[in-house]
Order: structure tokens, then sequence, then C-alpha cells
């Protein structure tokens, strides 16, 4: 095994490309620059639209290497989930959107492996948080009341018809 070179880099989801950035860092190693565009563009296709932090890791002997995709920011998903421009510049007194709450599991689900959550409930508490700062509601609710409505058992149905994270 070689030595290891890392590239990190945003790209658009579903979106690389051989051109720079990807291109000139790839060109010098022993890989084939196409076969890792299009594994990226295969593991991020979900987030088309969206800036998705992204490592290659190059064996530089072999050329053999490794993605890692991270995700959006929370807000970013939310953002996209519900097709607003952005987040509220007051969220406290204006609200921007409102979500339902197969909505809000979606993201939750999405985000999941960057949360400190160990189940959806967790999960979706932590996005409340994010839609809260940004003055998203849970169905009319505000956010921190949502939270606190699935704490005392509110969507335990729903949270049992959702699948895991």
């Amino acid at each position: 095994m070689g030595d290891k070179k890392t590239i990190s880099t945003l790209i658009e989801g579903g979106s690389a490309s051989a051109g720079p950035p990807l291109g000139p860092e790839l060109g010098p190693l022993p890989t084939n620059v196409g076969d890792v565009v299009n594994k990226i563009n295969e593991e991020t296709a979900s987030f088309e639209g969206m800036e998705v932090p992204v490592d290659v890791i190059v064996d530089e002997e072999t050329g053999e290497f490794e993605i890692e995709v991270g995700k959006p920011p929370a807000a970013q998903l939310l953002i996209d989930e519900l097709g607003i421009p952005k987040g509220s510049g007051e969220p406290n007194l204006n609200k921007v959107a409102d979500m339902s709450f197969e909505q809000l599991c979606k993201v939750a689900r999405m985000k999941a492996s960057d949360l400190q959550a160990m189940d959806l409930r967790g999960a979706c508490k932590e996005i409340l948080g994010t839609a809260q700062s940004m003055g998203v509601t849970l169905e009319g609710v505000e956010a921190y009341e949502a939270q606190q409505e699935i704490a005392d058992g509110k969507y335990d149905q729903q949270l049992e018809d959702e699948e895991g994270i």
C-alpha cells in the first residue's frame, strides 16, 4: 500500500466533472479520472443542486481510490426540501415555511450519519433545532414546541410507521 493523497473539495451533487477542481488534482495520479468522477456522481446524485463536501483518497502507487461524501448542512437540506430561498433573518418574528412531519423525517434521515442522535426521534429533534433558528415551523407549531411534542409522544405512531435511520 503506497502513500495516500486526499483531495477535499465541494461539488454540486451529481455534477462532478473531469475539469477543475478534480481533473488537475487527479491528473498526475495513477487513477482513472472518469471512474472517480462517475463514482462521485453516483454517490452524490441525491444531493442534486446542493454543494456537498467530498474527499477523494487515492493510493499514489496503485491508483485505487475511495470516495467519502459529507452531508450538506441541515439548513441547506431544509431549504431544498421546503423549496425556500433561505432561512428567516428574524426567526422569532418571521416564519418562512411550515413543514410536515414526513418532511422532517426525510431531512433527519438524510443528515442522520452526522447527528448525535441514536434514533429517528432524536434526529428529528436535532433537525427541529436548526428549523427553529431558520424560522421554520412543524405543522403550524414553533419548532421548539414541536421538540417537546415529540418528547411527549405526540408523534410516536408516525415515528413507528417511518422506517428507522
